[in-house]
């Protein structure tokens, strides 16, 4: 496959990495489930395997502490994991907001399905905004991901997305992220995870007034570097000459896009200030640090080495305002 969004479907703006069904807003949960390709169950087999005799088969014996999990529709397999292992519907995902949709004023704005399967996500906004001088929205997500490979508990993370550029970042306060983690080996209860969220939720304001002292937080040039370097580069010095490389490409990158090129760098609150240095990181990390694909990006960008990357950014940009 040239991309691993698998399938998706989304409302408004095409996404960036222009993959996806589009929607009219405000569809049901079932037209999201067929449109966002995760309409579609995990079923479970036992691990069986066939054992051999003198070069010919023999019994086929069942390994009961295992199990296969499987697509409904394709029958494709998505991973071997424990009998303890407790799975999460993809429909369950999109259920999580039926009511956060019908009540609470949520609108679903993209759902998808990673890696033929093995990783699915529907994002929500919250309603909530709050604009930086200069006009420079921030808009409040939820977003609900798991996997059925033990690559990712089942997550819902408070999530900003910037509109001029469309970079996401998570919520995070004194150092701790916002987000609600059920692990595999227990059920999900999303009615346990929606209270809990509702306090993350509340942390919105916080959140943001941080972002607006980011904002009014003027940087110096020498500031803008150590910065980056602390971010982006591993100061060890037994660092492998290939990765220092990719570091100095990295680094390159940033400066230019926090020196004009980054969308939105222009802007009164990002240009010169220590909101525009950590948005030269999310820009980075959203939309041009290198990928295998696009699929690989957004996973990366919202679970992996991205997400990391993007919460080292935060954590050292509020260091500036502390």
């Amino acid at each position: 496959m040239a991309h691993a969004v698998h399938t998706m479907a989304y409302v408004g703006q095409t996404p960036w990495h222009q993959l996806g069904n589009a929607l009219p807003a405000q569809q049901p949960i079932e037209v999201w489930a067929q449109k966002a390709g995760m309409d579609w169950e995990i079923k479970d087999t036992p691990v069986r395997y066939m054992t051999e005799q003198a070069g010919t088969l023999g019994s086929i014996m069942t390994f009961d502490d295992q199990k296969v999990l499987y697509r409904s529709d394709t029958k494709a397999p998505l991973s071997v994991v424990s009998g303890r292992y407790q799975v999460v519907q993809p429909k369950e995902v999109l259920e999580f907001y039926r009511d956060l949709v019908e009540v609470s004023g949520f609108e679903l704005e993209t759902a998808g399905v990673l890696k033929e399967g093995k990783k699915f996500w529907a994002l929500a906004k919250t309603g909530k905004e709050t604009a930086l001088k200069g006009n420079d929205t921030v808009k409040g997500y939820i977003l609900l991901a798991t996997s059925c490979d033990g690559t990712l508990a089942t997550t819902a993370t408070p999530t900003t997305i910037r509109v001029v550029c469309q970079n996401t970042l998570a919520v995070a306060l004194n150092g701790a992220s916002s987000a609600i983690k059920v692990p595999h080996s227990t059920s999900f209860d999303p009615q346990a995870v929606k209270k809990q969220l509702g306090i993350a939720v509340s942390s919105w304001d916080s959140f943001m007034y941080r972002m607006k002292t980011l904002s009014e937080r003027k940087v110096k040039s020498h500031e803008a570097m150590n910065y980056f370097l602390k971010v982006l580069c591993n100061t060890d010095s037994h660092v492998d000459p290939a990765q220092g490389l990719m570091n100095e490409r990295a680094l390159k990158t940033v400066q230019a896009l926090y020196d004009g090129k980054g969308q939105g760098a222009d802007l009164a609150s990002a240009s010169g200030t220590a909101w525009g240095l950590l948005n030269a990181v999310t820009q980075f990390t959203d939309h041009e640090r290198r990928a295998r694909s696009q699929e690989y990006r957004l996973d990366s960008a919202w679970f992996g080495q991205g997400a990391a990357l993007k919460q080292r950014a935060l954590d050292h940009a509020l260091q500036l305002v502390a």
